[in-house]
């Protein structure tokens, strides 16, 4: 005997299991566009912040170490409390830099698929020039980002290293002792700052470009 409650299951996970692979299947070009959209917003409001928390710390330690300090615990606390905040940035700016490589990649690799859909040379031909200036635009993006995350890794390092060696020894000796590489530190977060805007403008460039279009591959 045949058993219907079981059969009439069976049949409602399978029509599950195909609508929601088609959905999956039917992802179109303008989805694929606010993906990357979306992730690169992300990307620049963490630069904006990353850059303030940067001069911060910068400001803070040039405070700390100045000679003739005169309240050496209250500039301490000012810069530990701004250190105790960028490591964070620095892990979500990590993860989201990867979600929009990602999300760029897809986007690009799936416009190529559907490259030759076109009947009409003249929408081939647009389609084929907006691919190719749409991906020069965004190819900056992945030249700026190069060195980025490992340079910024490395800034993070050292300044929760200097913070965590003068919170040994706040004596002027200790401070006199570690100023050349406070100076370094401070140095090396401008020239990171500036990396991070470069890469900034090229996001904010990709971003407008693809706002002002409405490029879809739809």
């Amino acid at each position: 005997m045949i058993n219907f409650a079981k059969t009439g299951s069976a049949i409602a996970v399978l029509l599950f299991v195909t609508t929601f692979t088609l959905a999956a299947c039917t992802t179109t070009g303008m989805q694929r566009s606010e993906n990357v959209q979306s992730s690169m917003k992300t990307v620049d409001d963490d630069i904006q912040d990353i850059v303030v928390q940067i001069e911060s710390i910068g400001t803070s330690l040039n405070e700390l170490t100045k000679p003739g300090q005169v309240d050496v615990k209250k500039a301490y606390d000012v810069f530990s409390n701004n250190v105790s905040k960028i490591a964070k940035m620095e892990n979500d700016f990590s993860g989201h830099a990867d979600e929009m490589t990602k999300n760029g990649k897809t986007y690009f690799q799936e416009w190529e698929k559907n490259n030759n859909q076109y009947d009409n040379p003249d929408i081939q031909r647009s389609s084929d020039e907006r691919r190719a200036e749409l991906g020069e635009i965004y190819d900056r993006i992945a030249e700026n980002n190069k060195g980025v995350k490992e340079a910024f890794r490395i800034y993070v390092s050292d300044v929760n290293e200097i913070e965590n060696y003068m919170s040994n020894d706040l004596t002027t000796k200790g401070i006199t002792s570690i100023a050349s590489l406070s100076d370094q530190t401070v140095r090396n977060g401008n020239m990171l700052k500036n990396e991070l805007e470069k890469l900034q403008s090229a996001i904010e460039d990709a971003r407008s470009e693809m706002t002002q279009t409405g490029i879809s591959m739809n």
